[in-house]
């Protein structure tokens, strides 16, 4: 049995879910974690997670490469979509973050090359 991920693997959105799931990816696994959010970037660059979900020396740990721009994106074969789909209240979900990262993950699909599986991770 292969226990090996394709590499590398792809998360898209770093909040509280995505984060640590591309941590623990990037403990088996070279992995790319996408996020538009800037300032989230730069703090997980310097190995601070600002929600307390994973720990700095996990977070330096993993073979994890942490990012705003999508174009590390399109070296990967498997990826992983988990941003936020909050309600409002009336219950209606906001899927504006989910078209988002659909179209950002869509723009860097590579033609012609091995098939990419895209996952939607949502609440």
């Amino acid at each position: 049995m292969n226990n090996h991920l394709p590499s590398p693997v792809g998360v898209v959105g770093l909040g509280y879910v995505g984060l640590p799931l591309a941590v623990a990816l990037g403990e088996v696994s070279d992995t790319v974690g996408f996020d538009v959010n800037t300032q989230r970037v730069a703090e997980l660059q310097r190995g601070f997670d600002r929600n307390g979900e994973v720990p700095s020396e996990r977070l330096r740990r993993a073979r994890l490469c942490v990012t705003s721009d999508p174009a590390p994106l399109e070296a990967c074969r498997f990826v992983i979509v988990a941003v936020p789909t909050p309600v409002d209240a009336a219950r209606q979900p906001d899927l504006r973050p989910l078209v988002a990262a659909t179209e950002t993950v869509g723009r860097h699909l590579q033609r012609g090359t091995p098939r990419t599986t895209v996952v939607f991770e949502s609440t």
